[in-house]
Parts: C-alpha cells; sequence; structure tokens
C-alpha cells in the first residue's frame, strides 16, 4: 500500500514535470553553495531546486531561516509551501546537508540562500491627497517651485518600483494652453513657456492641477496608479523693468546720483548690473538695495543712450529670473560750436552761368542732438575776396547754406577766384568757414588742325602691330589742361576694321597713329582715313566742329608673301575604332593670301595611324585605330605654298576614337593570395573583381559569372555580389591540402557582349593565426621540407669543417712558436 509520504512525493515530482523543472544543469545538480531566485507570491508547493548527491548519500536535511516554509525531501527536491512575500522578508539564509543511511552527514552543511523576486503587487501612493504651492508671474520656464511625492513598496531597482509622474488636468485651461509642466521622475512642477508669459494673477490668481503617478515606469497598461490634488497661486512679479531715464548731460551735481531702482520678489537677492554692449567706461551701478545710480557726468557726444541689464541672483550665485532691461537716454545741453565741413569749402562755377544759378552747398555740422534748438545752424557771408568787378556777386540761404550766383554772369579773364568768409552760428555758439569759388573756363573753341591733308602713307602689310607711323596736330584756344581744350582723335572714315588708332599726348594734344590690327594688302590696298579731332567735354549751346577739325591721309599697303593660312585654329573628327582601313576620317583646309596653291602633310603620327591627301586635305587611315593605346590621337597638319617662298603653318588635328566592344572581361589583379585553410570546417568562400577595358556604356552595368567546367559544379559555385565583384564557393569540405586553379566565366553583357574564362587560382594551407603557414603541395622554385632539411645539415657540416681547419691551423702555429722560443732559449749566452 501507497504511504501518504510517497503520495506526496509523487505529487511534487509531477509538479515539478510538468512546469518544466528537470533539465540537468538549469533547476537540478549537485549540492553546492548558491543563490536561488523565487518570484514572490507563487502558489504554495513550488519546487525551487533538486539538488544531487552520490552514494553513500541516500537523504538530505535542511536548516536555517526556514520559516515553517521551506521543506525538503529524500530526492533533494526543495520547494516550498507558503506564499513568499518580498516586502515582509527578501532574503532566507538555509543550510542543506546530504546524508547516509545512518544518518550522518556526508557533504556539507551547505549555504543556500534564497532570494525573493519582487512582482508589481503595491501601488503607489501619494505622500499627501492635496498639495498647496504658489509661483510669481514670469517665473523662469523649467524651474521647479513645488514637489509633489510617492512611494511604492514594490522593489525601487525594477520597473515595479518606477514611478512617473503626470499633469493630467489644469483648471482653468486657457485656449487649450498648459501652464504647468511636471518632471515625470522627481515630481518637480514648473512653469512652461506660456505658462512663464501669460500667467496673470489679475486675470486668474489660482490654478488646480490634478497629478497622477504610476508605477512600471508608466510604460505598462498594468501599472497601478495614485492622483493628487494641487492648488496653486499665483503671485504679482514685481521684478519688471523700470520706465526709461532721462540724464542732462554734463550735471555739476555731486555723484553717484540714483536714478531709478528694481526689486526681487523676496528679500536677500543679490544684484548686479552688466552691459549689452562693451562700452570704454560704464557709469552705472547698484547697490544691495536695488537701487540704480549714474556714478559720473554724462557727455551725449559720447554716448546719447545706454542700455544695460541689472540681474538677481540666489545665494549661490544663480538667476532668479531673466534679466531686467534698464534704458537711459542722454538729454542734450547746447554746448558745442558748429563745425566746418573742412578747412577750405571749394565750389567750380562755369563763367557763362547765369543769375540765381545754384553753385553749391556749405554743411557744416553741430554736434548736439539733431533736429532741437541746439542744432539749427544759420549761415551768413561776412567777406567777399577780391570785390571785383563789385562786392555782392554771391548770397547764401540762411539755413540751408545754399550758394547762388546774385548779381552778374562771371568772366574768367576778369578774375578766376573768390574767397568767401561765411558765419556759421548756433543758438549760442559762431564758427567762421572759408569758401573758394573757382571761375572755369566753357567749351567754346573747337579743335583746329595744323594741316587738313598728311599725304600719303606707305606701309608693308607685316608692319608690326603696335608701331606708330603717323603723327599728327590740331590746338584748341580753351583754358589748357582742362577738359575744353583736352583733344581726342577718332577715325570717322576709311577704317571700319579698326586696324589703326590714335593715342593723344595729354601735355601737348599731339596724336600718335598706330597699327592696332594687322594690315592686309588682299583685303585693302589702299584707303583713305578721315580724322576728327573733338573735345571730352560738350561744346557749349550754338558752337559745332566744323571742317577745321578734320584731317586726312591715304594709307597705301604693299604686297608681302604670307604663309597660307587654315580655316580653323583646331581642326577636330570623331570616328569609331574599328573603322576600316582606308576610312576617311576628316579634312583640313587652307588658303595662300596670295592664291598660290596649297600642299598638305602630316607630322606627329607617332603610330602610323593616319594619312593625308597632299592636294585636298582628306585624312584617312592606313592602319587599324585602338581606343585603349590612346583614345585622343593628336597629329600636326602642314599646309605649305607651292612655289613662292614655299612658306607652311601649322595647325593640330584631334581624332577622337569612340569605343566598341572589344576587350573581353578578366581579373582587376592578379590574385596569387587567395587560400583556404586546410581542412576546411564548414565550406568557405573568397571574393575576386572583374574589369575589361571598353568604357562602361559599350560593356553594360553588370558582369555576370559562371564556372568555366561543368565538372566542377559539384564541387564549387559562383554567386555574383555586385556588377563587378563576385564569391567563388566550395559546395563542401573535402579538398586536399594543395592549389586549385578554378576557370570562371566572365560575360561583359556588353553590345556585342563578350566572354571571357579567367583562372583563380585558390590554394589550400594549414593556417597559424588565421594566416597561410605554407603552400599546399611543392610549388615551383621553392624548396621542399626534405630539401630545406638538406640544405640547413650540409650548411652545418659546412661550417664545422672550416672551424675543423681554424682549430688545426692554430694549434700548428702555437706549436711553432714553442719551439722557436726553446732554440732561443738555447742560443742565449750566459751572464755572469
Amino acid at each position: 500500500m501507497m504511504t501518504q509520504a510517497h503520495l506526496h512525493s509523487l505529487c511534487l515530482l509531477a509538479l515539478y514535470l510538468t512546469t518544466g523543472y528537470g533539465q540537468e544543469g538549469k533547476v537540478s545538480g549537485p549540492l553546492k553553495a548558491m543563490t536561488l531566485p523565487v518570484f514572490e507570491g507563487q502558489e504554495p508547493s513550488q519546487i525551487i531546486f533538486q539538488f544531487k548527491a552520490d552514494p553513500p548519500a541516500v537523504t538530505f536535511k535542511l536548516t536555517g531561516e526556514t520559516d515553517d516554509t521551506f521543506k525538503i525531501d529524500s530526492d533533494g527536491l526543495l520547494y516550498h509551501i507558503k506564499a513568499l512575500d518580498r516586502e515582509t522578508k527578501a532574503i532566507h539564509n538555509l543550510q542543506i546537508a546530504a546524508l547516509d543511511a545512518q544518518g550522518a552527514t556526508v557533504v556539507g552543511p551547505v549555504p543556500i540562500t534564497i532570494k525573493v523576486e519582487d512582482i508589481n503587487d503595491n501601488r503607489p501612493t501619494f505622500l499627501q491627497s492635496k498639495y498647496e504651492g504658489s509661483v510669481r508671474q514670469n517665473s523662469r520656464p523649467g524651474k521647479p517651485f513645488m514637489y509633489v511625492n510617492a512611494t511604492d513598496l514594490d522593489d525601487p531597482a525594477t520597473l515595479n518600483g518606477q514611478l512617473s509622474y503626470q499633469i493630467v488636468i489644469q483648471l482653468p485651461k486657457i485656449n487649450n494652453v498648459m501652464y504647468f509642466q511636471i518632471n515625470n521622475k522627481t515630481g518637480a512642477i514648473s512653469l512652461t513657456r506660456e505658462g512663464s508669459q501669460e500667467l496673470d494673477p489679475a486675470k486668474n490668481p489660482s490654478y488646480n492641477l490634478v497629478v497622477s503617478v504610476k508605477d512600471m515606469g508608466g510604460q505598462n497598461e498594468n501599472s497601478f496608479s495614485d492622483t493628487a490634488s494641487v492648488d496653486i497661486t499665483v503671485k504679482e512679479n514685481i521684478w519688471k523693468a523700470p520706465e526709461p531715464v532721462e540724464i542732462v548731460e554734463n550735471s555739476t551735481d555731486p555723484h553717484p546720483i540714483k536714478i531709478t531702482q528694481v526689486r526681487w520678489n523676496e528679500a536677500g537677492a543679490q544684484y548686479s548690473l552688466f552691459e549689452k554692449e562693451k562700452l570704454p567706461r560704464f557709469p552705472f551701478s547698484i547697490d544691495q538695495e536695488g537701487d540704480i545710480y549714474v556714478t559720473q557726468p554724462l557727455d551725449r557726444e559720447e554716448n546719447d543712450s545706454y542700455v544695460f541689464y541689472a540681474a538677481a541672483k540666489d545665494e549661490y550665485g544663480k538667476p532668479l529670473a531673466r534679466p531686467l532691461e534698464i534704458h537711459v537716454k542722454v538729454k542734450d545741453i547746447n554746448d558745442n560750436p558748429p563745425i566746418c565741413p573742412s578747412t577750405v569749402t571749394v565750389f567750380e562755377v562755369q563763367e557763362n552761368e547765369i543769375l540765381g544759378s545754384n553753385i553749391g552747398t556749405l554743411t557744416a555740422h553741430d554736434m548736439d542732438e539733431e533736429n532741437t534748438v541746439n542744432s539749427i545752424l544759420g549761415y551768413r557771408i561776412v567777406e567777399q575776396t577780391p570785390k571785383l568787378p563789385t562786392d555782392g556777386l554771391f548770397l547764401v540761404q540762411t539755413y540751408q547754406g545754399v550758394f547762388q550766383l546774385a548779381k552778374r554772369s562771371l568772366k574768367k579773364q576778369d578774375t578766376p577766384q573768390y574767397n568767401l568768409t561765411v558765419e556759421v552760428s548756433d543758438k549760442d555758439f559762431k564758427t567762421l568757414c572759408f569758401v573758394q569759388v573757382n571761375i572755369i573756363d566753357i567749351n567754346d573753341q573747337i579743335p583746329i588742325f595744323e594741316k587738313s591733308d598728311y599725304g600719303n602713307l606707305t606701309l608693308a602689310e607685316d608692319t608690326n602691330i603696335g608701331s606708330t607711323i603717323l603723327i599728327i596736330q590740331a590746338t584748341d584756344a580753351d583754358e589748357p589742361l582742362t577738359g575744353s581744350s583736352k583733344i581726342v582723335y577718332r577715325i570717322i572714315q576709311g577704317d571700319s576694321e579698326g586696324r589703326l588708332g590714335i593715342d593723344t599726348d595729354p601735355q601737348t594734344n599731339a596724336g600718335y597713329v598706330t597699327i592696332r590690327k594687322p594690315l592686309d594688302f588682299e583685303t585693302a590696298a589702299i584707303s583713305n582715313i578721315v580724322v576728327q579731332a573733338e573735345n571730352p567735354e560738350p561744346l557749349v549751346s550754338g558752337v559745332t566742329y566744323n571742317a577745321s577739325s578734320l584731317a586726312t591721309f591715304k594709307l597705301i599697303v604693299t604686297d608681302v608673301n604670307e604663309a597660307p593660312i587654315f580655316s580653323q585654329d583646331v581642326f577636330q573628327a570623331k570616328v569609331s575604332e574599328d573603322a576600316a582601313v582606308g576610312t576617311k576620317v576628316g579634312s583640313v583646309t587652307a588658303k595662300d593670301p596670295e592664291g598660290l596653291n596649297v600642299s598638305y602633310s602630316l607630322r606627329g603620327d607617332s603610330r602610323g595611324w593616319l594619312k593625308i591627301h597632299p592636294v585636298t586635305g582628306e585624312i584617312s587611315s592606313v592602319a587599324p585605330l585602338d581606343r585603349e593605346a590612346q583614345s585622343l590621337y593628336r597629329v600636326r597638319v602642314v599646309a605649305t605654298e607651292v612655289g613662292g617662298s614655299s612658306l607652311s603653318a601649322t595647325t593640330d588635328f584631334l581624332l577622337t576614337l569612340t569605343d566598341v566592344n572589344d576587350n573581353p572581361p578578366r581579373l582587376v589583379k592578379n590574385y596569387t593570395g587567395l587560400f583556404l585553410c586546410y581542412p576546411l570546417n564548414a565550406p568557405g568562400s573568397v571574393i575576386f573583381e572583374a574589369t575589361d577595358d571598353d568604357q562602361q556604356s559599350l560593356r553594360g552595368l553588370h558582369f555576370t559569372f559562371s564556372l568555366g567546367s561543368e565538372s566542377l559544379q559539384d564541387h564549387w559555385e559562383v554567386s555574383r555580389i555586385n556588377g563587378t565583384h563576385a564569391r567563388l564557393s566550395t559546395k563542401h569540405t573535402d579538398f586536399e591540402e594543395r592549389l586549385y586553379e578554378i576557370p570562371i566565366r566572365i560575360n561583359d553583357g556588353g553590345r556585342p557582349p563578350l566572354e571571357g574564362t579567367v583562372s583563380l587560382p585558390v590554394t589550400f594551407c594549414t593556417c597559424v593565426e588565421g594566416r597561410c603557414f605554407r603552400p599546399a603541395g611543392h610549388q615551383a622554385g621553392i624548396p621542399t621540407m626534405g630539401m630545406a632539411v638538406g640544405i640547413l645539415l650540409t650548411t652545418f657540416l659546412v661550417i664545422g669543417i672550416i672551424l675543423a681547419v681554424v682549430f688545426i691551423r692554430i694549434q700548428k702555429n702555437k706549436g711553432k712558436n714553442k719551439a722557436g722560443s726553446a732554440q732561443a732559449s738555447e742560443n742565449q749566452p750566459l751572464r755572469s
């Protein structure tokens, strides 16, 4: 009959198996010290671990902090009979011993620690159901003004005890804008940017928030939560910028002088001032009551206004709020006299100027404030020198400073210059300024040539550009060295091509006729040139240029034999590289200026690809062309006149060869270092790259790859990686330790497609630290292991023989030296 104990063990074993226990090394194992985690709140009779002991141990004994909760049976099954609670006790220290059949301890006792793991079985709770706080309007956003706090009995080191705060409701909520925010981890409540700007106790003196707290970091739908009410009172902010301040400049009152003040909302703030822009001096200060002072007299002309900031900080030096902007305006007094614009102001007046004409404006300056009575200036002429032909020739507008011609037109021959003394005054000061009026000549005289015909001028057509070929001269009766008397020469007839140019000497007005472009007998052998002399200044009304300002000369160009001239500076052509021999690839043309026939020839045909017809200039191929050898082919074409002086000219002929798909694919490099470690533990692979010498547009955008032999398909496979790279992989691991040459077919997909077969060498070799230790098999030029050992032994043998010979010779020399010494001793006479 089955006993109650057997029945209990069977039930535990059934539970043990159905819950997944019994896997060796996970929930069962030998008896040794360990820590076992168990989740709190589990149903009783849960298996924790099964301990095993080798004979003679037959049963187990449990002691320690069992708390009538933990049991162990004779099969080593450790289990608990009550639900565990981490918040009551998180650690249970047990001891287990293995006993033999007589009850003697075989192993242990061994310490076993039961660590109760947390589950989320506690809800967070606010420390208060209702919180109260206050905040000043315009407080800095993000700066906490109060905190809410909650606790959770679950393990704070796990997600179960991690709390997250959130504002659920804000009343009132204006325009659906949140004025308050909360730090979801700390519970710190602060203003949002909108709250800092819009909170106003006059409109809404208080707000109510409903704040929630959730465990599980607030991210789990099974989180527990709690709520609390927060009442917030809004207080008026007295930290406000004061009204702008006005200070009269150059004050003689004792300084410092209080000008305004600022106040923080609570006592104990530390005040300071700082500048908006760095100034040479900063004449303001603030005391710890918030009173602001000007420390010295101000000068409006130095600085007419100041903008600076007042800051309030706490005892730790941290700002309590945004700084306040302080504006100070310096009020003007009339303490500056007028200032002349320069030592002498110069005006120019034409001698035919009509009465009432404006001849200039004198603009004096006053450093006092503009648009005030202190800066209004008046002008008055107090003296005119000379007073010829009469005094009072000029007047000035009192407040504008505009000068006008008052009595009559002026004549340069009477007086070329007048000096005026002008009084400029403001409300309290007067200044004398000086004006110089220069009378300038008017352009009422035309240039007149000294002779109207300069005769015939004969020149060879190869006369150098820049050569001076003629000097012409005209004179002007206007005032010298002015725009009225300066002369500009212009060819108005006989030179439409612009072959000639005329430069004027600025001192003498002489005109130097020069060659600007090459002369050409064939196009213009004789030219009748007409030149007009003009002034850069316009003539006065009623005066015009006439025949006195014109001169002529005849230009006769004589012939010079010239070299042929090509119709283009460079000739270019394009042809396919597979063009048949004899194909016309281009042509050149040249003409001889004297009408002689032209013969063509080539120079620099380094590859011998081209020939040229000596009469027509047609160029054709005489050998196969190859773009891969040279895609742009340059030769020199020589055109030589037939007869005459046999002069010649050269030009370039550029032949561009277009590509055809005439190159099969190849490997991008010589792959000599590809290897796989022998023996293979798993199929391996190597990567290689292909290219060819044709243009990409002809060979397509992608290569395709395949094995070059069907017999290799059971052992190897080729897979394409991209348009240029492929992977050669083994299909099994049964390879010999040697070099394999794998044929690979590569197709370029061009128009037409070309295919090439390449050999890819892959070595199977013994590897040391991921590198090939030695080549697989014997390669040509590399000694085998036996050969290497033989060479090494031979080397040692030769070295041994050499050492033996040297040793023997040394011994012989020592013997000779001893014999010689003995003989010398015998022959030496005895001394008395």
